[in-house]
């Protein structure tokens, strides 16, 4: 195997491990970004529905937004405090960006971000589900 094998091979391997991190802190993370974006449309809908014609399904979707805040507070916090489970996903993920950055630079890191932000907005964008 020569130089650049072994090199192929460890972009590869922080590519995935990158992925599968971001992937497992990202389901926690999408609970409190997707509650903040839901209770400015909650606010909206309420706001357009002056007849209160939408009132039922506008309370089952604020009882959906609840819901959401509840499990992603559950999954990130015990109490006041960080669940050491986020906490080492965190400083996971810091570590392999440090490590991507030490083997091919800054550049590298941007484009595997890049990457995987692409990757995951194609899947929504393919989703028949919902």
């Amino acid at each position: 195997m020569d130089k650049q094998d072994i090199k192929n091979l460890k972009k590869r391997y922080l590519v995935w491990f990158y992925k599968f991190t971001k992937e497992a802190l990202d389901r926690i993370e999408r609970k409190f970004t997707q509650a903040e974006v839901d209770r400015f449309i909650l606010k909206e809908l309420e706001e357009k529905d002056k007849e209160r014609i939408a009132g039922k399904f506008i309370a089952e979707f604020e009882a959906y937004i609840q819901n959401k805040e509840k499990e992603g507070l559950a999954q990130k916090f015990d109490g006041n405090k960080l669940k050491p489970e986020y906490y080492f996903l965190q400083i996971k993920l810091t570590a392999i960006e440090k490590a991507i950055v030490k083997e091919f630079g800054k550049k590298a890191l941007k484009e595997i971000k890049s990457l995987y932000e692409k990757e995951f907005t194609e899947r929504i964008l393919k989703s028949t589900e919902h």
